[in-house]
């Protein structure tokens, strides 16, 4: 016997052995439409007993394998069942011609057998007959198991007969020799009346009688008489039928103790009674009393190790010995002892079979591969299967089944633990010999692609890639992804469902680690185009959704919204931004292409980017755009790439160990975008409000003193929405300088004019700039003063008397020290003020919202013209005096005094030069602090008002009461070099200080 059967088992001993085969021409549909009614029919119950008879079903049976019938009975074909297509009459003697042709391949073994003929019609199909049977159609065969089961029954008589004949001691006959094939030439010329021969054949017929009784349905007859033949072999030495006792022995033990059956067949037994965790009928005990011939579960793996160690010693009977350790395997798998079954699968590997053709080792192969997964040696089992699976495309063969092989190779998957979903490989350590899997890998890659599948090429070794990427060397990933983008080439990777050979589905791959994604933060917009929200009656401190102080019910869910839920709002149809922290892992530069955002809730477009990472860098921000289309509530669930021809969604939910701050966003309706320009040039100044707000623009100037400068500022619609609301409003940021006047003023009106501002107009809004500071306690500017008399913030106003003592200079150039010269850092004033645009339109405008705008603005402001000295000199009349006045330049260029109406003064750069005038008419003292005094500071600037060592009198302010002046003792200036001009540089004095000021009177 070469072929062996894999599929044998315990209970296979008791069956009777059918062959169900076609004759002539039958379509393989029909053909098994039919074996498939036939092979219903597995156990009959036999009339007027107890017994149940079994029956084996083959459409495939090696003739040579029959010949081993009389060593185990079971083997012996002792029916046949074909069938055959006929459709007329004349070809019905070639048919059944053919029909004894295949009865004589197993005609020497054979009990009955039957032809079932479909297609004929007439007179031959309406002849009573047994052996024949015909039907119209394979449709209209109604009694096809009826009559099965009449053949069965026929199988049964001759099985009866044979048993009552075999089994009825005639000690006067003589009892015929039993032989396997090969032992036929053995016995040639031995002496048949030895009593050793004579034992030799006693037991081999009492082996025999056992199987025969074990078939017929009598279970305890089959004992007795095992029983007895192993003792007779066994004093003989008959190794080899002693070894088929002792397994027909442990077989009816097995059916005995197992009656539900070790081959995994659901309902191929009939129970008798409940059967215990392992299997073993419950009541066996009292059966076992009154048959003590059965051995217990214990002593069956005994009796079956010592039967193989028997068979063992025959190099012909290997398939008795490999069919008897799988049937121990079975039976050891129910019993729950995995390493004895090992052990029996184990010396089933050695085992020496003839020459096997490359199917019979795959069978061979995958059979193995059963019986240690049946046991639980997973990784057994596959090493097995994948075994078998490089068996199929062996290179002997000259048509290499890849597509079977592929199948097989899947079957290897979870014997490695190894599984083809991602999402397996992100739950913890990782599990498996990493090793082993990725050269699995490889080989379904190969497979695949010899299959002519590039698709599914791609998806396992994007898998490999994804999944092993922390065991693969340098090389090995340089490798890989070489081999990724060869095969992308012609057939991208998707993020589609593959469906393999078979049924099974294949799910998508994503590069959640091609780059690395350890952070994700969705961004805020600009400062500039930050939506804010109009204030509502109730306050900003007050909240509408519960009228109670405190709930932890709602404390409780909006802690959760405010997990996922971020605080700022995006704005449709703006340019969104959110924020990736990403890392290369590969030993080369990564690139990666079409890098966009995964959204849901809300239309959204997302712009993609491609961008290059540096071999092994370290966290990289990467920032991905989009534009909401519409409102409502946006929620970020992932980015999408493609890295190295590979698509890939990649979700956040899927990303181990990626920090978020929040993935859900709300998107208000869309809101005008307003940009400016301006006629100054921008400033390196940034200006920090207190507030926390950033200004978008920042421009610069430089003034002197008293000087006025426009600031045209045009404002241009960029949004796709009209600009329909528009405030201004300003805030001086500088606290430590005082100003005099209105340092920004605008009309706003004639910028509301032009509204509402559709998208891509432009309107225009001037801002006046006019500096008023007092620079008058810079007196480090001023030369040659004295301390006599009385000074204003230090600057003398000297008496005539003292004019006398002290005669005046006319003219006379000043040259400070370098540190003290005008346009020094230190004598530069600076202003910085901040153009608050609040605007709105559109649907944001309906829903309340608007946007901020800011501008910074940077003044620098220098002193203009100084008055150092004021003097009085005796008019014409006792009522009248004439005012003289000092003016000193402190600019770097040529400046013009005008005087006297028309008269102009003209000063170099640091000169000081005498002016004067007489005041007209009475004087009070608010005019004189309005008039007096100029210079050291701009219009409005505070001054104090003191005296040196003061006299006694009736004060200035009775004089200025009574007194007059004639002409303005001051007048604009302007410089030549720049073109600029100023107002009248007027002190202001205050009132009180003026007032308390003594009078000089002169006598006549």
């Amino acid at each position: 016997m070469s072929v062996p059967d894999y599929m044998q088992c315990a209970e296979d001993h008791q069956t009777l052995l059918v062959v169900v085969q076609p004759v002539g021409i039958v379509s393989e549909e029909n053909f098994f439409k039919i074996y498939k009614r036939i092979s219903s029919v597995s156990q009959i119950s036999v009339r007027d007993s107890q017994r149940v008879l079994y029956i084996r079903y083959r459409h495939h049976y090696p003739p040579e394998n029959n010949e081993w019938g009389d060593f185990q009975t079971h083997r012996k074909v002792v029916g046949l069942i074909t069938i055959t297509d006929c459709f007329s009459a004349k070809d019905w003697p070639q048919t059944f011609e053919k029909f004894h042709v295949q009865k004589e391949i197993y005609g020497s073994t054979l009990y009955d057998s039957r032809l079932f003929v479909f297609g004929l019609q007439g007179e031959i199909a309406e002849q009573p007959r047994t052996d024949v049977a015909f039907y119209p159609n394979y449709e209209d065969c109604q009694t096809v198991e009826k009559r099965i089961e009449d053949f069965v029954e026929s199988l049964f008589i001759v099985l009866e007969s044979k048993r009552l004949d075999r089994a009825t001691d005639k000690s006067g006959d003589k009892i015929p020799l039993l032989c396997v094939p090969f032992e036929k030439k053995d016995f040639v010329g031995l002496d048949t009346d030895s009593r050793h021969y004579k034992k030799r054949c006693q037991g081999r017929m009492r082996k025999h009688v056992g199987d025969l009784c074990l078939q017929a349905g009598m279970l305890q007859d089959s004992l007795v008489h095992y029983h007895m033949s192993v003792e007779l072999l066994r004093s003989v030495n008959d190794f080899l039928w002693l070894g088929a006792a002792l397994e027909g022995l442990c077989s009816a033990s097995v059916i005995y103790h197992y009656p539900g059956g070790t081959g995994g067949k659901t309902g191929a037994r009939r129970f008798q009674g409940a059967l215990t965790s392992n299997g073993i009928n419950p009541d066996t005990s009292a059966e076992i009393g009154r048959a003590k011939n059965c051995l217990s579960p214990e002593d069956i793996i005994d009796k079956y190790k010592e039967a193989i160690s028997y068979y063992s010693k025959y190099k012909s009977a290997g398939v008795i010995e490999l069919e008897a350790c799988v049937k121990a395997v079975r039976v050891l798998a129910i019993q729950k002892r995995s390493m004895e079954a090992s052990e029996f699968l184990q010396n089933a590997v050695y085992i020496n079979l003839r020459q096997l053709s490359e199917e019979e080792k795959i069978q061979r192969y995958s059979i193995l591969s059963e019986l240690y997964e049946l046991i639980g040696f997973h990784r057994k089992s596959a090493f097995f299967k994948r075994v078998a699976a490089m068996q199929c495309v062996a290179p002997s063969i000259s048509e290499p089944g890849w597509r079977a092989c592929y199948k097989l190779l899947l079957e290897t998957l979870p014997g490695y633990s190894l599984s083809l979903d991602p999402k397996d490989f992100s739950k913890g350590t990782h599990r498996g010999w990493a090793a082993v899997q990725m050269r699995l890998l490889h080989e379904l890659v190969y497979a695949s692609r010899r299959m002519g599948n590039p698709a599914l090429s791609v998806r396992h070794l994007s898998f490999l890639l994804q999944t092993m990427l922390d065991f693969l060397s340098d090389q090995e990933k340089k490798d890989v992804t070489q081999s990724l983008e060869n095969y992308t080439c012609k057939c991208p990777g998707t993020m589609e469902l593959l469906t393999l050979p078979g049924g099974p589905t294949l799910p998508p791959v994503p590069f959640t680690k091609l780059p690395i994604v350890r952070r994700v933060k969705l961004l805020n917009l600009p400062a500039s185009l930050r939506p804010q929200k109009m204030k509502s009656l109730l306050g900003p401190n007050v909240s509408t959704k519960s009228p109670f102080i405190y709930s932890p019910i709602i404390a409780h869910n909006r802690g959760e919204e405010r997990n996922k839920k971020i605080d700022f709002q995006w704005v449709q149809g703006d340019v969104c931004e959110v924020q990736l922290m990403v890392y290369n892992p590969m030993p080369f530069e990564l690139r990666v292409e079409n890098m966009g955002l995964l959204t849901s809730g809300v239309e959204f477009e997302s712009l993609p980017a491609a961008l290059s990472l540096p071999a092994e860098s370290g966290l990289y921000p990467v920032t991905l755009v989009g534009v909401p289309q519409t409102t409502g509530t946006i929620t970020v669930n992932g980015y999408h790439t493609m890295v190295f021809g590979v698509f890939s969604d990649c979700l956040l939910d899927n990303l181990p160990g990626v920090k978020t701050s929040g993935s859900t966003v709300e998107v208000i309706p869309a809101l005008p975008r307003l940009q400016i320009s301006t006629s100054l040039p921008r400033s390196a100044h940034s200006l920090q409000p207190s507030s926390g707000d950033e200004t978008s623009t920042n421009v610069s100037v430089q003034l002197y003193n008293g000087e006025t400068q426009q600031l045209v500022i045009k404002l241009e619609n960029i949004g796709m929405e009209p600009l329909e609301k528009l405030e201004v409003t300003s805030k001086i940021l500088t606290t430590k300088e005082k100003l005099y006047g209105d340092f920004l003023s605008w009309n706003l009106e004639e910028t509301l004019a032009q509204f509402p501002l559709q998208p891509g107009k432009v309107a225009t809004f001037v801002v006046n700039i006019k500096v008023k500071l007092d620079f008058s306690c810079q007196e480090n500017l001023l030369q040659d003063l004295s301390d006599d008399g009385i000074s204003v913030s230090g600057f003398p106003l000297c008496s005539p008397f003292r004019q006398v003592v002290r005669p005046r200079v006319e003219s006379k150039p000043v040259n400070p020290p370098e540190s003290s010269k005008p346009g020094d850092p230190s004598h530069v004033k600076t202003l910085e003020a901040i153009l608050n645009f609040k605007y709105s339109g559109g649907p944001g405008h309906v829903e309340g919202y608007y946007r901020n705008l800011s501008l910074g603005l940077h003044v620098e402001a220098e002193p203009s013209v100084f008055f150092t000295r004021v003097s009085t000199l005796p008019a014409t009349s006792t009522r009248q005096c004439h005012l003289l006045l000092d003016v000193f330049n402190s600019t770097e260029h040529e400046l013009t005094v005008s005087a006297r109406g028309n008269e102009e003064l003209i000063l170099h750069a640091g000169e000081c030069q005498v002016t004067w005038g007489h005041p007209p008419g009475d004087l009070t003292a608010s005019a004189l602090a309005e008039h007096l005094l100029c210079g050291g500071g701009c219009v409005g600037a505070p001054m104090l008002l003191h005296t040196g060592r003061g006299g006694q009198g009736s004060g200035l302010g009775a004089w200025c009461r009574t007194g007059s002046f004639v002409g303005r003792p001051c007048s604009p200036w302007g410089l030549h070099h720049r073109q600029l001009s100023g107002p009248h540089a007027v002190l202001r004095i205050v009132k009180e200080a003026v007032c308390s000021l003594p009078v000089f009177v002169w006598m006549f």
